[in-house]
């Protein structure tokens, strides 16, 4: 009996060990595989473009290539990833104000071309929220490519739309990333994305452009923002400028700023868009410092490759 308990303990000794040595040589052999960490361990996740200095992807790129660093301190990034094939939540959100009356329609065209491009059937999820005077989700999350197109579809008259067109002021633009940060995204995992249309004028949002920022970082999210003015919209000497707050929701949360022009319609900004979303890389660590309180941790990552610049989020949320 002795002898037999013995040899379970030795049998169990040498499995321990032998498991012991394939999750060494998994970590060491510098393979793009996800690495297994226990349900305590908080995986920080940076999903990163990387262009030429000519605007061009740059895709091709290894894990030896990246350098990351979170205050000032270099981490060990021990998750690497092209993340083609990966599943994708996206949030797109329709400014359907009167300023943008006039462009809605091409909006929706666009918008409907891109998500049949993009978006594939039982993988990917996209929710759609229209925001004017009021903010609102017109679909939930869904994997349905049909139930979107649904939705964006519209009846060509002055009283019925499927997305309705609010009367009166107000476009609540902040209050919208606001919203859907923080009641869908937060509560998703993986790669996560806002796709914002919009000529970034906030009328009436109780919360501001910092409250839209952080909201979006708590989440892990990105925004890609595509302003698109009418210029007449707010009479003969134009109206504001939203270039700069919509600059800023994409530049600290890692995501892209288009403007729809005649150099750039609104059919290439989508197409460009889908090319920056097939061409990312997905990075993950583990921080070496310990979380004692909440607060935001910065980031840094660069790549060593001469001649290009890395865009993603510059700092992330830790929960204590």
């Amino acid at each position: 009996m002795g002898s037999h308990a013995s040899l379970q303990r030795c049998t169990r000794r040498r499995c321990l060990q032998a498991l012991a040595t394939l999750c060494t040589t998994r970590f060491s052999s510098g393979q793009d595989e996800p690495p297994v960490f226990s349900t305590d361990v908080k995986v920080v996740n940076v999903l990163a473009t990387v262009r030429s200095k000519t605007g061009s992807l740059v895709a091709n790129l290894n894990r030896q290539d990246f350098s990351l660093f979170e205050d000032g301190r270099p981490q060990t990034i021990r998750y690497f990833a092209r993340e083609s094939n990966l599943p994708l939540t996206l949030g797109l959100m329709i400014d359907s104000s009167g300023s943008q009356r006039r462009v809605l329609d091409a909006e929706r065209g666009a918008t409907l071309r891109f998500l049949d491009q993009v978006v594939r059937e039982n993988q990917d999820r996209v929710f759609i929220m229209q925001f004017d005077s009021v903010v609102r989700i017109c679909q939930p999350l869904t994997t349905s490519v049909g139930k979107l197109e649904d939705v964006l579809a519209y009846v060509d008259t002055e009283t019925e739309r499927q997305l309705r067109m609010q009367h009166g002021g107000g476009t609540l633009l902040y209050d919208a990333v606001v919203r859907a940060s923080d009641e869908v995204m937060r509560r998703e995992s993986g790669r996560k994305a806002l796709i914002v249309l919009t000529d970034g004028v906030d009328f009436g949002s109780e919360g501001d452009l910092q409250d839209a920022v952080e909201a979006a970082e708590r989440a892990d999210t990105l925004i890609y923002s595509i302003l698109y003015a009418d210029p007449a919209a707010y009479g003969p000497f134009g109206g504001p400028n939203g270039s700069h707050v919509l600059e800023r929701l994409s530049n600290e949360t890692g995501g892209s700023y288009f403007e729809v022009s005649k150099k750039q319609p609104i059919d290439r900004v989508f197409d460009v868009l889908q090319e920056e979303l097939r061409s990312q890389y997905n990075l993950g660590y583990v921080s070496d410092k310990p979380v004692t309180s909440s607060g935001f941790r910065s980031i840094q990552l660069t790549a060593g490759q001469k001649g290009v610049v890395v865009q993603s989020r510059h700092r992330y949320w830790v929960q204590r």
